[in-house]
């Protein structure tokens, strides 16, 4: 998985070095399309399935995001993180979350009853974690499997409020999601 996050970074700044060299001036408006159009699908591609696991891995992925938002005019000067909140974006790290998240969720509502069974496993009803979420983690004596999708979706589910992990939609879980991400890494 490292040499896929590195062969990724490279794909991805190599995009972006483009777009900088053929861009006279950068505006919002120019820049923001052109980075969420042609770099950030290959940061984001199958990013549940190879999933950095390392910060090492993490932080690569994360360096091409913060060129990108550092080109755009007027925000060279702040930090990282107030040029995402300028943007209104999360970092790689909270939107690789969201998505697992979001795709739990779809797990737990019953949108894959055939692969349920084999990726979760239910609590009884008195053991509920303190959102109500009916799951729980099994114990792995491998630590690869201490990484894989459920294992890494279980630790941020069972910290999520009671009202996101109830949504009766996933666009409703979406949205009630973002203002709660903030707390949860």
């Amino acid at each position: 998985m490292s040499r896929q996050c590195v062969l990724t970074a490279q794909k991805a700044s190599r995009i972006l070095g483009c777009i900088k060299s053929s861009t006279a001036s950068r505006p919002r408006e120019r820049i923001l399309p052109l980075c969420s159009t042609l770099v950030r699908p290959h940061l984001e591609s199958c990013i549940q399935l190879w999933s950095p696991q390392h910060r090492k891995e993490m932080d690569l992925l994360e360096w091409v995001q913060r060129r990108a938002t550092k080109m755009i005019k007027g925000m060279e000067q702040l930090s990282y993180e107030d040029r995402l909140r300028q943007l209104g974006s999360f970092s790689l790290e909270k939107r690789r979350l969201q998505r697992d998240l979001m795709e739990a969720f779809q797990y737990v509502k019953g949108a894959y009853k055939k692969d349920w069974d084999r990726l979760f496993s239910r609590a009884c009803c008195e053991r509920t974690g303190s959102n109500g979420s009916k799951l729980k983690e099994g114990s792995f004596r491998l630590d690869k499997r201490n990484q894989s999708f459920m294992m890494r979706v279980m630790k941020h589910w069972k910290r999520l409020p009671r009202e996101v992990v109830g949504a009766p939609s996933l666009e409703i879980l979406k949205a009630r999601l973002d203002g709660a991400l903030s707390n949860v890494i």
